[in-house]
């Protein structure tokens, strides 16, 4: 997994065109779909720079945001002090995830499982959220599909350009594995006019509907709903996309 040292301070503005409040309205709807109790505290895993943070707790959640990277915190630090909305912040490895109670409801977005090196990291996100979730608790994520890996990410090269930063994205397939490495490059225009070069690096595992269902059935959850692109139909076999909703019946805390 990556720190995300230099993607950091380009993340939200390379981004941009994700509607962060359309994914959380979307979280939401599943949530509404699934739980119906008034309980709200909600672990957002691998929160980033914390905008769906922001979003869930606008729509009324206790928030916590758990993310491994100092930097990608410190951002989301920033925007809670704009904002003024009670988030709490943790910088974990949600492979070591350590909470101080349970929630009631988890989210893992934007592919977060997909940076997970192997199903044995997958098994033990999995394990931990069990652990720290109330019996009956909703965990609710999304990954890319080998589909996407194999057809859209590839061995494909994409450029992005703002006012102020130009990206370079190199991504190396492997066939064997479904893992994609991204080189990052980025040149930042400085007040001088000239550019200065920083360089960030990470990978992401495509993993079959097959292993996230087992995983999920032997760390304790059954699966509610298996959604395709942020919609509430099934998945495709083009689906870039896949978003599960599960339900906690054997909560570690529990048993």
């Amino acid at each position: 997994m990556s720190g995300y040292s230099a993607f950091a301070r380009y993340y939200d503005e390379l981004t941009a065109n994700i509607d962060y409040r359309k994914r959380g309205e979307y979280f939401h709807s599943i949530i509404q779909r699934f739980k119906n109790t008034k309980e709200n505290i909600l672990l957002d895993l691998a929160c980033g720079t914390g905008s769906i943070s922001e979003v869930m707790a606008v729509l009324g959640y206790d928030v916590i945001g758990v993310d491994n990277s100092d930097e990608m915190l410190g951002i989301a630090l920033d925007k809670k002090f704009d904002s003024g909305l009670n988030i709490q912040y943790l910088c974990q490895d949600m492979r070591k995830l350590d909470m101080f109670g349970t929630v009631d409801i988890t989210i893992c977005a934007l592919d977060s499982i997909n940076h997970l090196a192997g199903l044995d990291d997958v098994r033990k996100v999995f394990e931990n959220v069990a652990f720290f979730s109330e019996q009956d608790g909703l965990f609710i994520f999304d990954v890319n599909t080998p589909y996407k890996h194999r057809e859209i990410l590839a061995d494909n090269t994409f450029t992005y350009e703002t006012d102020n930063v130009y990206c370079v994205w190199e991504n190396t397939f492997d066939a064997d594995t479904l893992e994609v490495k991204m080189q990052l490059e980025f040149f930042e225009r400085e007040e001088n006019g000239l550019y200065s070069r920083s360089s960030d690096s990470f990978s992401e595992k495509a993993y079959s509907e097959n292993d996230i269902e087992r995983l999920l059935s032997e760390c304790g959850f059954e699966v509610l709903g298996k959604y395709g692109d942020d919609t509430f139909a099934p998945p495709e076999e083009h689906s870039q996309r896949i978003v599960y909703a599960a339900r906690c019946i054997r909560s570690g805390q529990k048993y």
